[in-house]
């Protein structure tokens, strides 16, 4: 490979953010949160939920790309950023794992569900391609970085929506759940360039790597849709605080979605013709300035920076 081609010069680089990335030791305080974190909404509290089913997994493996990709990094900038990156993303995924946990306490058992989430990212989508398919191990590779990139697009326009989403907090939302999402929303708007200079800088030449890009994202816009779903039909089917037999319903989601506790389908279907283009860039995706105004103001992360402080004192 050439890297130098790919490489992102932070000099030329029109959409440099000089912006830090690092991750951050926050903790969460589980006892108090209600099964329903945000009151008499089921559905919309499920529809949430459903990052918890995907993330631990989902990130762990975002890491464990990076890690094999680290080698084909020659620019000091991003991998500087790739760093950064992957020590949040691993924070995320430990983070949401404690919400399963707090949810099996709760009498909702996730783990036939994360199960196949496990199996998605550890098997499918493993070091090796699946099922002795002859691909070679770089192209692979340079595949499932693609993937990376195409669901960090997603998460990008997850996190600027919760950043805003006033309608959760109107609704009386559990604090330390929002304060959870927004956390994350606002590092991953703060990360959301690098997934995509990731691939760029390692996914070969154009025009190939145009148009994997254009592959994965057709691949995993509806691998997602129907991932989402399932995880929240699984949830309200098996929420212990629900009588009968209840089903997820696309009206109750329409309702929550009109209520402003849930983004909106063109919020979310806009993201993939916008990553199609050829010109695009993640910078132009949500606010840096809100997601790093609220990083200043999070509980979790005050207290973080607060406990690195008093540890480098000591």
């Amino acid at each position: 490979m050439n890297a130098s081609a790919n490489s992102r010069d932070p000099r030329e680089n029109p959409w440099g953010e000089g912006h830090e990335i690092a991750p951050r030791r926050v903790s969460f305080d589980w006892r108090e949160t209600p099964l329903h974190w945000i009151p008499d909404e089921p559905t919309a509290t499920h529809v949430i939920n459903v990052l918890h089913l995907l993330l631990p997994a989902g990130e762990r493996w975002f890491v464990k790309v990076f890690k094999e990709a680290l080698p084909l990094v020659d620019d000091p900038v991003l991998l500087k950023d790739v760093k950064g990156f992957m020590g949040q993303e691993a924070t995320h995924s430990v983070q949401h794992a404690y919400v399963l946990n707090h949810l099996a306490e709760q009498r909702l058992d996730t783990g036939p569900y994360t199960r196949h989430v496990d199996y998605l990212f550890e098997i499918l989508l493993g070091e090796r391609p699946p099922f002795g398919v002859p691909w070679p191990q770089r192209e692979w590779l340079r595949f499932r970085l693609a993937i990376v990139a195409a669901i960090e697009q997603f998460t990008a326009v997850l996190g600027d929506w919760v950043l805003s989403a006033d309608a959760l907090d109107r609704a009386g939302a559990d604090e330390v759940m929002l304060d959870l999402l927004r956390w994350h929303g606002a590092e991953e708007v703060e990360h959301r360039s690098v997934a995509f200079d990731m691939y760029q800088h390692c996914g070969g030449p154009d025009p190939v790597r145009y148009a994997r890009r254009l592959e994965t994202m057709a691949v995993t816009a509806p691998v997602m849709l129907w991932l989402w779903g399932w995880g929240a039909a699984y949830l309200i089917r098996h929420d212990p605080q629900l009588a009968g037999r209840p089903r997820y319903s696309l009206r109750e989601h329409n309702r929550a979605v009109a209520k402003g506790l849930l983004p909106t389908w063109r919020e979310l279907g806009s993201a993939v013709p916008r990553y199609f283009r050829r010109s695009y860039h993640p910078s132009q995706e949500g606010s840096l300035r809100r997601a790093v105004d609220y990083l200043a103001t999070s509980p979790a992360a005050r207290a973080a920076a607060g406990a690195v402080g008093r540890a480098a004192l000591g």
